[in-house]
């Protein structure tokens, strides 16, 4: 279905990110951005905006083969395949913030305005204005 009259309605609500521990990687993210955790089952656990106009549903799923990825890929290595992009009103308040809740800044930071951090499993995630 090519033609925009006849194609279906389709929308992303939620991105899903594989964890070590779902339960941990849902608090960190729940206190960095302030949206609730809505889920909390054994091995899976989510994090709701207040809106949708605030984000995706964050959701985190125990792997138990799970690898911290490396970015930029590396040979051999698990590669970050995906990563969230968020956008702030203060690079150095949110950068300060995100540290102080448990992130982590990555040594590589391609861009002057963005930031690389990573979260308590590695995954990284960008800081922009």
């Amino acid at each position: 279905m090519d033609d925009d009259d006849t194609r279906p309605r389709l929308r992303v609500t939620s991105v899903t990110l594989a964890a070590s521990d779902a339960q941990r990687l849902a608090a960190f993210y729940s206190r960095l951005l302030g949206s609730p955790v809505t889920a909390d089952e054994p091995g899976w656990a989510q994090v709701r905006p207040a809106s949708p106009d605030l984000g995706p549903v964050l959701s985190f799923e125990h792997d138990a083969r799970f690898t911290r990825p490396t970015w930029p890929s590396e040979p051999s290595a698990q590669h970050a395949t995906a990563h969230l992009d968020v956008h702030v009103d203060d690079l150095d308040a949110a950068v300060t913030w995100a540290l102080e809740v448990g992130a982590v800044l990555d040594p590589f930071q391609p861009q002057d305005d963005v930031r690389v951090l990573r979260d308590p499993d590695g995954h990284p995630f960008c800081l922009f204005t």
